[in-house]
């Protein structure tokens, strides 16, 4: 995956408590083609979004989990 440790920055913030979508996007949002986390975290089933917040799925436990990193 590219990005990965981008990713799991994503990841582990979100990890931490739900955030609001707003707020997500607001630090996460790029117009960079080449950098796609958001969207690749989101493809990868790692973070979901419901009514209005982001939370960190089990699929995006384990993988931070891979990555050595709390979660």
């Amino acid at each position: 995956m590219d990005n990965e440790a981008l990713i799991a920055d994503l990841v582990a913030w979100v990890a931490d408590a739900p955030r609001p979508y707003d707020e997500v996007m607001a630090a996460w949002r790029t117009s960079c083609p080449r950098l796609t986390i958001w969207e690749d975290a989101v493809d990868h089933g790692l973070v979901h979004r419901h009514a209005g917040e982001v939370a960190v799925t089990d699929a995006g436990r384990r993988f931070l989990e891979r990555m050595g990193r709390a979660g």
